[in-house]
């Protein structure tokens, strides 16, 4: 797998609603769920993951999930 900039990504980079996504996107949620949860609709979602991708990096919700579990957003966060 190619290296991610993930390991330059400092936690507070991402604004809070960007740490709530990742932390969902780690648990395995769909847009759909994210959104249910947040209370926004499935396109904003989709915003919040195009902007994480970019600040990370990162070209799929797999390299996303795993940027998440090294910043400790995994379950439980």
């Amino acid at each position: 797998m190619a290296e991610t900039a993930s390991h330059a990504l400092a936690p507070t980079a991402l604004s809070p609603r960007e740490k709530e996504v990742l932390a969902h996107l780690a648990q395995g949620c769909t847009y759909r769920i994210i959104a249910r949860r947040m209370g926004l609709s499935p396109h904003t979602v989709d915003t919040y993951v195009r902007r994480l991708r970019s600040k990370t990096g990162s070209v799929n919700r797999i390299q996303l999930a795993h940027i998440a579990f090294q910043l400790g957003y995994g379950p439980g966060y």
